[in-house]
Formats: structure tokens, sequence, C-alpha cells
């Protein structure tokens, strides 16, 4: 009997030992792409002598594509507010609609909402993302040409926010429901006892208490939609100019980096401007997932 415990003892720290590795294998990853990012994104400005004002905050974009030669231009102004703007406004086009459903799963009739309409969201996450870009290319962009008749024929901040608005909300959706499920039932029996109506226990007692778990679905949709590149290209008009209105074209970060990073000198200032933009990238993706972990702690904690 002493055998048979210390081979399975033996072998639980076996196994211990592979999870830890595994997960060991990952923070060094991270942190390797990390030192690799924050390497290659600084060189713009310890190399080619520019100011971390001028990327941020200017909007002349204008660097040399020649190996060595610097003295360009470098504001990627138009490409951050780009992609600002069409992620808050696909958050923002998003938000009711991914809240309501994962509402309507599990509050309102979770019965259909787990045979019928949990599958068929998560179906949308596996749809490859040049797929949501054509829809948005054949469909979405006439719609909106032959409605409002912009002057760029539908290719505007507004086509690429509805994308990605579409695009987030099974995200969203998925991980609010998990929040909803998770919120204990004598939560509602107390609401309920104390003459609550269902909109009350939902609205005062449930969405509050999965607040955390919501607001993580909302930051990895967000990461998500800042991250997209090739729907967002196809639909965002890629033009070098801030947006005027919803339906002007602009650029932004991810649409830049995908189609010039191949076709700039490696070592140039050009390439160098999109490793920072790639940076940044990363960079917001940090923030938003440090913030995401106070503020679901903080709602924990109240």
């Amino acid at each position: 009997m002493d055998k048979v415990v210390q081979k399975a003892i033996a072998k639980d720290k076996r196994w211990r030992a592979v999870y830890i590795a595994c997960g060991l294998l990952i923070v060094a990853l991270t942190l390797l792409m990390g030192a690799f990012l924050l390497y290659q994104g600084s060189q713009t400005f310890l190399k080619a002598h520019h100011s971390v004002w001028e990327f941020l905050f200017t909007s002349d974009w204008a660097p040399l594509d020649k190996t060595g030669m610097f003295g360009g231009k470098v504001g990627a102004a138009i490409y951050i507010v780009g992609s600002l703007e069409t992620c808050l406004l696909g958050l923002l086009i998003c938000l009711p609609f991914a809240i309501g459903s994962a509402v309507f799963m599990t509050e309102i009739s979770p019965k259909i909402g787990e045979k019928f309409f949990r599958p068929a969201t998560e179906i949308y996450v596996s749809i490859p993302s040049v797929v949501y870009g054509w829809f948005g290319l054949t469909k979405l962009v006439p719609i909106i040409r032959n409605a409002f008749h912009p002057k760029m024929g539908g290719f505007s901040v507004l086509a690429a926010s509805i994308v990605l608005a579409i695009m987030i909300f099974p995200t969203i959706t998925t991980v609010a429901a998990d929040a909803i499920k998770s919120v204990p039932n004598s939560y509602r029996e107390g609401a309920y006892g104390l003459g609550a109506t269902r909109w009350q226990v939902i609205g005062k007692v449930v969405l509050p208490a999965a607040s955390g778990g919501i607001l993580t679905g909302v930051v990895l949709g967000l990461a998500r939609a800042i991250g997209e590149a090739l729907a967002v290209a196809m639909v965002i008009g890629k033009t070098r100019s801030f947006a005027t209105s919803l339906l002007s074209p602009t650029s932004n970060l991810t649409s830049a980096i995908a189609s010039d990073m191949g076709n700039t000198a490696q070592g140039g200032e050009y390439n160098l401007a999109l490793w920072s933009m790639a940076l940044l990238l990363f960079i917001i993706s940090i923030v938003l997932i440090v913030l995401i972990h106070k503020l679901g702690n903080g709602k924990k904690e109240k």
C-alpha cells in the first residue's frame, strides 16, 4: 500500500513539474516578446533620434525608407486617433447588444439561450477576419454609400466600427454570460424576498454583482478590436488624414503595420517607425489588462 501511495505522490509531483514548466514557458515567451518589441520599437527614438512627443502627438508622416538614413517625419497621431475612434465606437455599438444577449441567455430564457443562442454566438468567434472584412466591403460599405452618399463611397470610420462591433460581440457576450451565471442564486432570492421585480433584480443586483466579469469581457473584446488589421483595413479607407466625421475615411495602427511592414527597408526609418507602432499596441494591451484586473478586484472588494 505504501508503494502505491509513493508512486501516486511521485506521479503527482511529475505532473506538477510539467504544469509549472508550461506556465513558466508562457511567462518567458511573453517577456521575450515584450523585450523584443521594446528593443525594436525604441530604435525610432534612440537610433533615429525622434522624440516621443513627435511620434504620439504630431501628424506629419514621411519617414525615409532607406537603411541607415534618418531625418524624415514619424508623427503617428493619425493612426493612433484612428485606432481609438474605431475601437471605442465599435465598443459603444456592441455593448448594449452583447449585455442584452447575455442577460437573455442567462436570466430571461436560459434553456433556449444555452441550447441555441449561445452555440450560435460562439460560432462567430471562429470566423476568420477576412470574412468579416469581405462582408463589410461588399455589403456594409455599399449600404452606407447609398444611405449617406459620403465622398469616399462608404469607406469610413463608421464602417470599420460596425465591423469591429460584430467581431467583438461574441467575445463580450459569452464572457458576460459566464459572469452573470456565476452570481449566486442567493442574491436573486434575497432581492425577490425584499419585493424586487424581475428587472430590478437583473439591473440592481445581478449586473452589479457580475460587473467584474463583464468588464473582463469588455477588455478582451477591446483587445481584439485594437489588434484587428485585415477586416478594418478593407473598410476604413486607409487615408492619411484625420476623420472629420463618422463617414470620413482614415487609417489606424494595425492597418499601417500590416500593409507597409513587408515593403520597407530593414532597419530604415520607416521600418523602425512601424515597429514603434507595434510597441505602442503592445503597451496598450498591457495597460488594458492591468486596468481590468484593478477594476475587477475593486468590484469584488466592494
